[in-house]
């Protein structure tokens, strides 16, 4: 999946409840006029569950939880109209919902639905949000099968019932009908929700077509050049697509309008020019204009002076071989990090130089913070003792190096031909 896409799945609010004085009144628009099912007849006679019932879904409205519950419960406990209950079944399912417990909510719509005493336009928006919890549970595919009942039954068609099938469909894997869908509910609307577009492009780019899914990112960041979120979807589908001079152009155009506001944005685009700088004969130009956006960020108080900024720096430098501006920026790191990795490349670069004392300091400290590798970082710190004409001590370094299965074998034969296998 494509994990730097942003998925917008949506809040899917409560409604406002209707009261039962409410649903007495003429209604404006039939929502469902096609559908065959038949309009039940109401069984709400007593006055005492209608005045509970309305009080009960205002205090829904209202957030007011403990009186509505204390309303409502009664009503799905006791009462004799099946409409009360299922009326009072559709608060509490809100509550539920509003508390983050979607089995509840779920459990309790489906109760509700089932009673089959609500009014078409009613029963039908209840099967609605039923899908849309069930979204919300990731039961997506329950949630197809809702929607594919709600469009069965209620012979209705809406560009955001395919919108949210397409997203079921893509969180499932399958890509292709999420396309489909996709394009269905764009189909239907002139007001497509940029989110759509986001499960299209991650559902192209997850099912190998690469040039849509780069090509509908370019177009979504053409209609909105200052969003950051379209910028951000344009340059991971690009990515994903081994764009990446595409990507840094359109990433350079925003720096250039000053719309780079993100931390995460300065990054991407210096690892950008390090991958692009991978692939090509020579990095070190790509690497120098890594350093130089990252200065950027840094200067303009976007990016963070921290250990990964400064290691990201000392990388970029690294590649474009200004070997005393690596070790710089790694020592830089070296106080903010939590692990000795900064300080492990710090070592490194200065045992390439031949300075073993100052190597052998930074290395011990690395293995002393803790390493990734240490089986190889016992190694570097024998190479410095080695280097500082110190036998034993390189020897008790390279010891620990076999003790690491990434570094046993090279460990061993070095050993044995030191003589101290």
């Amino acid at each position: 999946m494509l994990a730097s896409v942003a998925l917008l799945l949506g809040v899917v609010s409560s409604p406002v409840l209707a009261r039962k004085s409410d649903d007495a009144k003429p209604k404006k628009e039939v929502l469902y006029p096609n559908t065959t099912r038949a309009e039940p007849k109401l069984d709400l006679t007593s006055e005492k569950d209608q005045k509970n019932l309305n009080e009960g879904l205002d205090a829904v409205n209202e957030g007011d939880k403990a009186k509505a519950e204390q309303l409502l419960k009664p009503i799905i406990d006791g009462s004799k109209s099946k409409y009360a209950q299922a009326l009072a079944l559709q608060g509490m399912a809100s509550l539920q919902y509003n508390d983050n417990d979607y089995k509840g909510a779920i459990a309790s719509l489906q109760r509700s639905l089932a009673l089959g005493v609500m009014p078409n336009d009613t029963y039908f928006q209840l099967m609605y949000m039923l899908a849309q919890f069930q979204m919300a549970d990731e039961q997506y595919q329950p949630a197809l099968d809702t929607i594919a009942k709600w469009r069965a039954e209620g012979k209705k068609e809406t560009a955001d019932s395919y919108a949210l099938e397409g997203n079921a469909e893509y969180r499932m894997g399958k890509y292709a009908e999420a396309i489909a869908s996709i394009n269905k509910a764009k189909s239907l609307t002139d007001k497509a929700e940029p989110s759509w577009d986001q499960i299209l492009m991650a559902s192209y780019a997850e099912s190998g077509q690469d040039e849509k899914a780069a090509e509908l990112a370019k177009n979504q960041l053409n209609s909105n050049p200052g969003d950051p979120n379209a910028l951000n979807n344009a340059v991971a589908v690009l990515m994903q697509a081994h764009k990446y001079p595409e990507a840094i152009q359109m990433m350079e155009k925003a720096r250039a309008a000053g719309t780079l506001t993100k931390d995460s944005q300065y990054v991407n685009l210096a690892k950008l020019y390090l991958i692009t700088g991978q692939e090509s004969a020579d990095p070190a130009p790509n690497a120098i204009k890594a350093g130089q956006v990252l200065e950027e960020g840094m200067s303009k108080g976007v990016l963070k002076p921290d250990a990964e900024t400064y290691v990201l720096l000392g990388q970029s430098a690294e590649i474009a071989n200004n070997i005393d501006k690596a070790i710089g920026y790694y020592n830089k790191a070296q106080p903010l990090a939590t692990d000795g990795e900064a300080a492990l490349r710090a070592g490194r670069l200065l045992l390439s130089e031949n300075k073993y004392s100052q190597a052998k300091g930074l290395i011990q400290q690395a293995i002393d913070k803790g390493v990734k590798h240490k089986g190889t970082a016992y190694m570097l710190l024998a190479e410095s003792e080695r280097g500082l004409k110190n036998k034993p001590a390189a020897i008790a370094a390279m010891k620990n190096a076999a003790q690491d299965p990434e570094t046993a074998a090279k460990a061993k034969d070095w050993l044995k031909k030191a003589g101290a296998g």
